[in-house]
């Protein structure tokens, strides 16, 4: 995460749209010059306006040659025009290096060091002020110099063309951003995949607790390497990788997994990473390990209780979870019949719980209590009871520790003996419905046969 403590704005005289992001913040601030041998220079409270005589992306080494003038930088923000052919009306923010050769500015593979933070901010404070204005904003994939810079840096531009460098409601709308600029931590993310103005990630980073550092799209993929891809995690601070899976095909998916995976890292897919909103990265990866040990392949979800809980407990610790289980048939079946009503009573309590792949309940809770552990496993096997015995034949063994469901089912053997072979009768029998075959009519009572279920009511610890 940033200081916030000294940041550096770039204005590059040659640029209409820097210079007007420039002229807009000197409007808004009571702006001091600075006394400097190196250049011109601007001082508002933690802001520092800097003026250059070229043009942004052959700056590298900038951070370096301003320290040696006396100006430190924690954060630079090169306020930049963006060209398209498109012609949009688009404010954007990116972070700098190249994935291959350096044809504008920068070094040939090397990334700058990102700001994912600082660029989360930003986008989302240019989201929120363009919605009354005719300009939509986006954050852009990694592209352009410089790349050799060691302090954290990003691009905020203006774009596509010289009526939009010059819009004076452009201009304003980034001065405010930079202006209103504060920062809170969030986990960091590579992103992979999409195109060059990435709009999954824009969504995920303006709607879940989230920042990117680097993002390369589908043309830059067949650039990386494990080189390159570790220099984006380091550089970016990164705690895990996303993907833009429905942009991106299995095979390029895989190797970049396997590459991921070889370097420590995990990829999150989009509902883990709205699952996680606002709580740290570490805590989330601690609690996903110890779930991995009792099912792998289950995903974790909230409810609003213990995610408030969770992030008040992360300013100081990580604390200690409990788990405690129901039978898993007892669970499957209530569920199939009345999944809202276990809704319903999970989403009032201070638990985590488990989902497979299919998105079906585990049999797993997650408290931060003994006592609350066991006593929603017991309040759940209750209800789940009743919903059974509110739709099933059920009695319950001598000590009430287990129950015996009567459980009516197709059995495909029956029907077969009537003569009807798997096919589209079959089918319809199956589903509970008469059926005729030469002549004769064949409901489903002939078709079906009661079987009975045995489960256990305990609520073992785990």
């Amino acid at each position: 995460m940033v200081n916030e403590s000294n940041i550096t704005i770039i204005c590059s005289l040659p640029d209409p749209a820097s210079v007007n992001i420039v002229e807009k913040l000197r409007l808004m601030r009571n702006w001091k010059p600075v006394e400097n041998n190196c250049f011109k220079v601007f001082r508002f409270k933690r802001f520092t306006i800097v003026e250059i005589e070229g043009h942004h992306i052959y700056q590298d080494d900038l951070d370096t040659r301003l320290e040696e003038c006396g100006i430190n930088s924690n954060l630079i923000i090169f306020a930049s025009r963006h060209s398209g052919k498109d012609g949009r009306k688009i404010l954007t923010v990116h972070t700098t290096g190249n994935v291959s050769q350096a044809k504008f500015g920068g070094r040939a593979c090397e990334l700058a060091v990102p700001a994912p933070c600082a660029m989360r901010n930003l986008i989302r404070s240019l989201k929120s002020m363009c919605k009354d204005s005719s300009f939509e904003a986006t954050l852009e994939a990694t592209h352009h110099g410089p790349s050799n810079l060691h302090t954290q840096s990003l691009f905020i531009e203006i774009g596509s063309t010289q009526t939009e460098w010059k819009d004076d409601i452009a201009g304003r709308i980034v001065a405010d951003a930079i202006l209103m600029f504060h920062q809170d931590d969030a986990p960091v993310a590579v992103g992979f995949g999409g195109g060059h103005y990435v709009s999954r990630q824009t969504k995920l980073v303006c709607e879940a607790g989230i920042a990117f550092g680097h993002i390369f799209p589908n043309h830059q993929i067949p650039f990386l390497d494990k080189d390159l891809i570790k220099q984006a995690f380091l550089k970016s601070g990164a705690d895990f990788a996303y993907f833009d899976r429905k942009a991106m095909k299995d095979d390029v998916r895989r190797n970049l997994v396997g590459i991921i995976h070889h370097l420590g890292y995990d990829v999150l897919r989009e509902s883990d990473i709205r699952e996680m909103d606002e709580l740290s990265f570490e805590m989330y990866s601690k609690l996903q390990q110890k779930v991995k040990k009792l099912c792998e392949s289950c995903k974790m979800r909230f409810t609003e209780t213990i995610r408030q809980e969770l992030k008040s407990a992360c300013k100081d610790h990580i604390p200690a979870i409990m788990f405690s289980k129901i039978d898993p048939e007892l669970l499957s079946m209530a569920e199939r019949v009345d999944r809202k009503r276990i809704e319903k009573i999970i989403e009032k309590e201070s638990i985590a719980y488990l989902e497979d792949e299919n998105g079906r309940f585990s049999h797993i809770l997650i408290s931060l209590t003994d006592e609350c552990a066991r006593r929603v496993a017991e309040m759940l096997t209750l209800e789940c009871i009743n919903i059974i015995k509110e739709n099933y034949q059920v009695r319950f063994d001598a000590d009430k520790s287990q129950l015996a469901v009567t459980v009516r089912r197709f059995s495909p053997q029956r029907a077969e003996e009537l003569g009807i072979s798997r096919g589209p009768l079959f089918g319809k029998l199956a589903m509970g419905k008469e059926v005729i075959i030469n002549g004769k009519t064949i409901i489903p009572d002939m078709v079906y046969e009661s079987i009975e279920k045995i489960i256990k009511l305990k609520n073992p610890r785990i």
